[in-house]
């Protein structure tokens, strides 16, 4: 197939290519800057110079593709510059751009989510479901309402001629160059010279390495049940408390507990995810696809000390 794919040369994106072109597919990727197509281009892919804002190419593109995979998401204007609703609409504009794009074609679109949370609980692909009206929360949870309402559009594809699916991903998607969580994690125990854990360190993150979590989309591209959530968990739940004294052991610096009301002080903008156990299952995408994790979890993803290099190292 040729499929088209936004992010692609992001975290997960750079992973799922290689992964694709080996199952036999072509790529052409959405590209926001010159070194993104030439990322592209090395890896043998296709660029297609725009953005998210960029409607009119998002259109065009999926509509020439014979699949669509949605990875990318403002992250810079979500969380460098604070405001996750406009990200949030942002990808709710080009999610509706591409998917009507697909109307009546029977085609595939994967779209990139994130696994929920449930309050004392793994939460599985059943949660996380049904509509809450943005007026019946908090305006600095609109964004997340948003992106969740988001990905229930895409799944009601499922009646209007489209193979859609859903793929959540967890708070980490680790691997050797991560910028994200985990690495934010490492920095602040370098920095602050203490690993610190939110309170007492008993909330839960799931987890997956990237290749894992890569190779699930091209699973739900090629064969997931049109209006199908997939979860891309392979560790259920990791303690706070564990990846802290992994990270203080690398660094050799002390592990602490960090007061919740300390947290936000300590964490920055960090302390907001760290602050909610949020397990997840991915059990019925096992046994719907048959998709089994095989790269290290986190704990020995962590243990294995890319995560503590520093760049003289």
């Amino acid at each position: 197939m040729r499929v088209f794919v936004t992010g692609a040369s992001g975290w997960i994106g750079s992973a799922l290519v290689p992964d694709l072109i080996a199952g036999g597919h072509r790529v052409v990727g959405l590209a926001r800057s010159d070194a993104s197509a030439d990322a592209l281009a090395q890896a043998g892919t296709e660029a297609v110079r725009g953005s998210l804002d960029d409607l009119d190419i998002l259109r065009e593109a999926s509509a020439a593709a014979d699949a669509v995979i949605h990875l990318a998401f403002d992250h810079e204007v979500a969380f460098a510059q604070g405001d996750f609703r406009a990200a949030a609409d942002a990808d709710r504009r080009a999610a509706e751009t591409m998917g009507e794009a697909l109307v009546g074609t029977g085609k595939p679109f994967v779209l990139a989510s994130g696994t929920p949370v449930e309050a004392g609980r793994a939460a599985t692909e059943r949660d996380g479901h049904g509509h809450v009206p943005l007026d019946a929360v908090p305006p600095e949870a609109v964004g997340m309402v948003t992106r969740l309402a988001t990905a229930e559009w895409v799944l009601s594809l499922a009646d209007r001629g489209v193979r859609s699916s859903v793929v959540r991903l967890p708070r980490t998607n680790h691997g050797e160059g991560d910028k994200g969580f985990v690495a934010s994690l490492v920095r602040n125990a370098r920095d602050k010279g203490v690993a610190g854990h939110y309170g007492d360190g008993a909330n839960r993150w799931p987890a997956v390495h990237r290749l894992d979590s890569a190779h699930l989309f091209r699973i739900a591209l090629e064969t997931a049940p049109a209006g199908s959530t997939l979860h891309a968990v392979a560790d259920e739940g990791v303690s706070l408390r564990e990846i802290a004294e992994v990270i203080g052991r690398h660094l050799n610096v002390p592990v602490a507990a960090i007061p919740p009301e300390e947290a936000a002080e300590h964490f920055g903008w960090l302390s907001a995810v760290l602050s909610m156990d949020q397990p997840a299952s991915s059990a019925l995408t096992r046994e719907l696809t048959g998709w089994r994790p095989t790269r290290p979890g986190l704990v020995d993803d962590l243990d294995e000390g890319h995560y503590f290099l520093t760049p003289s190292a």
